[in-house]
């Protein structure tokens, strides 16, 4: 049996498409729900890039570890550094906040304690910052 679509959910299917709006989170909300919110920081204004990563990889494991949900990063906003050009090269001080958040995308160890990495509310740094949505310890095998 074939049903043929009607040009209303034609419509609203390239409505959908062309929509930059994100679809939310089921498990994200359902984390959200069942668990207490528990939220750490970390500054990492100042850091080389490596110290930056080697910092957040020991934060975000030691958060998962102590059941944290989420973690706010604030790398800064770049606006002082010396690599604007290429964010990615640098012997000393980087634009973290491009570079961290791709450094943790990369890392498939901390990748698997994550739920999510979003842009931070102007409140906890806006574009300076971001959020680290982390799992429960207690539900991954």
């Amino acid at each position: 049996m074939t049903k043929k679509i009607s040009d209303k959910d034609k419509k609203d299917w390239e409505n959908f498409l062309s929509s930059r709006e994100k679809i939310p989170n089921k498990e994200l909300d359902y984390k959200k729900k069942i668990r207490e919110e528990k939220i750490k920081k970390i500054d990492l204004h100042g850091y080389t890039l490596e110290k930056a990563n080697t910092a957040i990889n020991d934060f975000v494991t030691k958060s998962f570890n102590e059941n944290v949900t989420k973690i706010i990063v604030i790398t800064g906003k770049g606006l002082r550094s010396k690599n604007i050009a290429d964010p990615f090269l640098s012997k000393d001080l980087s634009i973290l906040k491009y570079s961290v958040p791709e450094f943790i995308e990369n890392n498939k160890d901390l990748m698997k304690m994550i739920i999510e990495i979003t842009d931070a509310k102007i409140e906890d740094g806006g574009s300076g910052a971001f959020y680290v949505y982390l799992r429960n310890k207690n539900k991954i095998k």
